[in-house]
């Protein structure tokens, strides 16, 4: 089978996760690496043994080209990988998939016209054997209807995290726990859930108010069309991360996922479905969880045998929607209803 040509745009710090996964993919040959910072780049470059670059158009008119791979800021992901789909390369990006609603319609829209490339996002924590369990049960009714979810995200991050060209500010990194860290949960949430009906939420600056612009602490009630009903709430104003918690309350049981571990609950009996297995292998932060590799090679899978990837652009632009809407909501204090 021909080897795809791969490029990584981008070699901050979730680089290193693909640049990793992509060293262990027989059906990958990384040939480029792209920042701005030209140091950096060379740096990353001579470590994987391929080309270094400070503009990634010169790597999208590349014909041994065939996937790129954005882990840039968040402003930076819509632009690129409307460029990357008109060069005809796939593209694997980072979350979120834009960093406002304009950005997300031109990606959606791109997506829509160049159809001989794939997009796909990560949001690797579906792959998680925990998440993929409880959307088993989600999914056969085994324990009836659902009817209640929460969603806890208590993390630290510090005013040093927020030193940079990107983060902390509402044009480029587009929002602050909500679109960074918690989006992951959310996206979780309505993947379970399903469509949504309505969401009520605010956010707060409270630990680093006059150090960054957006929020670092926010809740929602969030109405689905099945009936369920959830509460979520995050914050990056914690002094720890301590491991993410999702509950989801059917009529005959209770999932409780703690971190990669998941109880079902029935009466007084619980029982353990799942416990961390897997080693992170590719140096990646705990809280990023250990499932970004497994969603890397589905997707070089999908590319490779012509077959639709499941987490594209119309998939992946639904938690962002979420988000949006829980910063329109709090801007304009009121419940956003969905059509």
């Amino acid at each position: 089978m021909k080897r795809m040509g791969t490029a990584v745009i981008g070699c901050g710090a979730i680089s290193g996760v693909h640049l990793k996964a992509l060293s262990q993919l027989p059906l990958t040959e990384l040939r480029a690496v792209v920042d701005i910072n030209e140091a950096l780049a060379r740096k990353t470059a001579s470590q994987y043994g391929c080309e270094a670059y400070a503009d990634y158009r010169e790597v999208l008119k590349r014909d041994d080209i065939d996937v790129v791979h954005i882990c840039t800021g968040h402003h930076l992901h819509a632009p690129m990988t409307v460029d990357a789909l008109a060069a005809g390369k796939h593209v694997l990006t980072e979350k979120p998939l834009a960093e406002s609603r304009d950005s997300a319609r031109a990606v959606l829209e791109a997506e829509a016209r160049y159809t001989g490339v794939q997009l796909g996002v990560v949001f690797q924590n579906r792959y998680n054997p925990a998440s993929r369990t409880m959307k088993r049960y989600a999914e056969s009714g085994e324990l009836g209807k659902l009817v209640c979810m929460k969603g806890l995200v208590t993390w630290y991050r510090s005013a040093d995290y927020y030193n940079s060209e990107w983060k902390g500010r509402w044009a480029t990194e587009g929002g602050g726990v909500l679109i960074n860290q918690a989006i992951h949960t959310l996206d979780l949430m309505q993947w379970l859930g399903g469509e949504i009906a309505s969401v009520k939420g605010s956010v707060t600056t409270d630990s680093l108010e006059g150090v960054i612009e957006v929020e670092d602490t926010a809740h929602a009630r969030i109405v689905f069309r099945c009936g369920a009903k959830a509460i979520f709430y995050a914050t990056n104003a914690y002094l720890r991360n301590s491991p993410v918690e999702l509950e989801a309350i059917f009529e005959k049981g209770t999932l409780h996922m703690k971190g990669d571990r998941l109880y079902l609950i029935q009466g007084d009996e619980t029982a353990e479905l799942c416990r961390p297995e897997a080693v992170n292998e590719l140096g990646a932060k705990s809280y990023w969880g250990v499932s970004h590799a497994v969603q890397i090679r589905d997707f070089y899978e999908h590319v490779s045998e012509g077959r639709k990837f499941w987490i594209d652009g119309k998939e992946g632009v639904k938690a962002l929607r979420l988000v949006q809407d829980i910063y329109e909501s709090s801007r304009l204090g009121k419940r956003i209803d969905y059509p």
